[in-house]
């Protein structure tokens, strides 16, 4: 039998301690999904520069953001559970977690796009109602689909009246290299430099005309923010200091600018001409876009598309089917089935 010496057991004693308290006190770690576009810049520079992980420290947490390659991939894996957050269009939102029974939260709304995402046909002086018996290479089911199915709309048309080719994000950017290509719908960079390689077209519609449909949002399952609330504000508090960056007169304006362009691998010029089309939601005007009339009415907008491509799911009877929670309160759809909510809680949180 082995034998301590008094000494010896203090020292375990002592061991023991150390090795319970630092399992008392481990931090849970956080991690948010998110793939590269100007809009989305913010989360790569907080996390490179210690801005999440200050945030986290303030709130007894690991918050860490990891970029990855694909954006439905991020949002696949979200879902799936391998990460706490990931960024999402509302409508991927909806039709991705929130329509697989998983009760989703958009932590705060981070920006919206005004002209970020457009339509592009062969020719000078076109309209949309150009696009009439025209194939049109997209991703499909994504944003700029539903960009289209809008801008249809404006000339009384609709998706019978086009051939809607998928085509996917990596491939759309060439796609004007072969003449039978006729028009596209996608998002900068891919849109500024089709405009800038083939200046004999028109640009017929962008998301300009749509304001405040195509709006990207920070998502996490509503059960970890009940579990762990201080997630949200540890998030919102990073991303609106990051954001606050890209005024002029900030102190670390110039870095941050200097950090996008070279992560995005473009020119400061080129940079700014995206950023000009990305209109970045402030606190105040994040609860004034929750809360809005318009903002029913535009998630209403986005059931239906989501419910005629058959994304709400095969038991779905109608656009209603699943509940969203506007951020007063009101749901738009199934009260009985929320799975899709827009929270005030973090945004007042900061704006306070």
């Amino acid at each position: 039998m082995l034998r301590f010496s008094k000494g010896a057991r203090l020292v375990s004693l002592f061991l023991a301690c150390v090795i319970y308290s630092g399992q008392s006190t481990a931090k849970e770690t956080y991690k948010i999904a998110w793939t590269i576009y100007a809009g989305t810049m913010p989360l790569g520079y907080a996390q490179d520069h210690g801005i999440l992980k200050k945030w986290g420290d303030k709130y007894g947490i690991n918050l860490e953001a990891v970029q990855l390659n694909d954006y439905m991939e991020a949002q696949t894996q979200f879902s799936a559970g391998q990460f706490a957050g990931t960024v999402a269009i509302t409508l991927d939102a909806l039709t991705i977690p929130a329509s697989s029974g998983i009760d989703t939260s958009v932590v705060i709304p981070l920006s919206t796009s005004v002209g970020s995402d457009g339509i592009i046909i062969r020719g000078k002086g076109k309209t949309v109602a150009d696009l009439k018996g025209k194939s049109i290479n997209l991703v499909e089911l994504s944003g700029s689909h539903y960009m289209l199915v809008r801008a249809l709309e404006t000339a009384g048309l609709s998706e019978k009246d086009v051939k809607v080719v998928n085509t996917s994000d990596s491939d759309i950017g060439a796609i004007f290299s072969d003449k039978s290509a006729q028009v596209v719908a996608t998002w900068k960079p891919q849109l500024s430099e089709i405009l800038k390689q083939y200046p004999d077209t028109s640009l017929v519609f962008d998301s300009s005309n749509i304001r405040g449909e195509i709006v990207d949002g920070l998502i996490v399952k509503t059960a970890t923010l009940k579990k762990e609330p201080n997630l949200g504000k540890a998030i919102a508090g990073a991303w609106f200091e990051t954001v606050a960056m890209l005024s002029p007169t900030h102190a670390n304006h110039k870095q941050f600018i200097e950090y996008m362009a070279e992560q995005l691998n473009t020119t400061d010029a080129d940079l700014k001409s995206q950023l000009s089309t990305i209109e970045f939601f402030t606190p105040t005007t994040g609860v004034e876009y929750i809360t809005s009339a318009a903002f029913k009415t535009k998630m209403q907008q986005i059931s239906e598309f989501a419910f005629s491509h058959g994304l709400l799911g095969e038991s779905a009877p109608s656009a209603e089917y699943i509940g969203i929670q506007a951020g007063d309160g009101a749901v738009i759809g199934n009260s009985k089935n929320v799975n899709l909510r827009f929270p005030q809680e973090w945004l007042k949180g900061v704006a306070q």
